[in-house]
């Protein structure tokens, strides 16, 4: 395997965990928006966050992909003329790839968070309320703690899928540790060196991922008492 092959495709690995990163944030943003929006009582809020996450789960990734980078843009271009403007809206396969990615697992992150909602102690969030913490420091002090540690695990598998997901992104053209392993070994005629290669990136990415998160978890378990029976 040429060394100078191997370089350029690690180096690619940077524009992928660029993408998941970018990626995990706008779906945390989603996810904490429309969990706190299941929780109220709008019964048309709750049907539109349904409706979304019942989309966003129910088509395939690749599928929801394509139709961000050639459909999207030919429908906000049509409406842009429909109103007598000239300029033309392409998206990127970096842009495309973060919307999708963060759109889909934005629903995923939904269901993560509400559930860890759920199971937060109703008496400590009306204690708090009782203490008098306004609803920014009731959800900085009580709630967001408490949201982490339970959601935690759930987190976890949703963003180890996520990593996984950026793949998909290099059949659009960007220029990631995928693409780059597939040029490499179509230029040398080592396709199992090089797709090895970047495996073993994603699977070190997945191991450090699970170090940092499982500190993180116990760093919030911190002065929970465990119960032997």
């Amino acid at each position: 395997m040429s060394s100078n092959y191997a370089l350029m495709v690690l180096k690619a690995g940077w524009v992928t965990l660029e993408l998941a990163l970018s990626a995990l944030l706008l779906s945390v943003v989603i996810g904490l928006i429309c969990a706190l929006g299941k929780q109220s009582g709008r019964r048309c809020l709750r049907f539109i966050i349904w409706f979304y996450t019942l989309l966003a789960r129910g088509i395939p990734d690749l599928v929801m992909m394509l139709l961000v980078f050639y459909s999207l843009p030919a429908l906000i271009n049509y409406g842009i003329g429909e109103y007598g403007g000239s300029n033309s809206i392409e998206f990127s396969p970096f842009m495309a790839g973060f919307i999708t990615l963060g759109f889909i697992f934005g629903a995923y992150m939904t269901e993560t968070f509400r559930n860890a909602l759920i199971n937060i102690p109703h008496g400590e969030i009306e204690a708090a309320s009782a203490f008098g913490f306004s609803p920014y420091k009731l959800f900085i002090r009580i709630i967001l703690p408490k949201m982490i540690r339970l959601a935690l695990p759930g987190f976890t598998n949703n963003w180890l899928v996520l990593i996984k997901a950026t793949a998909l992104v290099s059949l659009l053209g960007l220029e990631d540790i995928m693409f780059r392993a597939k040029g490499a070994a179509e230029a040398t005629g080592q396709p199992f060196s090089f797709y090895l290669l970047a495996a073993g990136f994603y699977l070190a990415i997945t191991l450090l991922s699970v170090l940092i998160l499982r500190w993180l978890g116990k760093r919030y378990e911190l002065g929970i008492k465990q119960v032997t029976l």
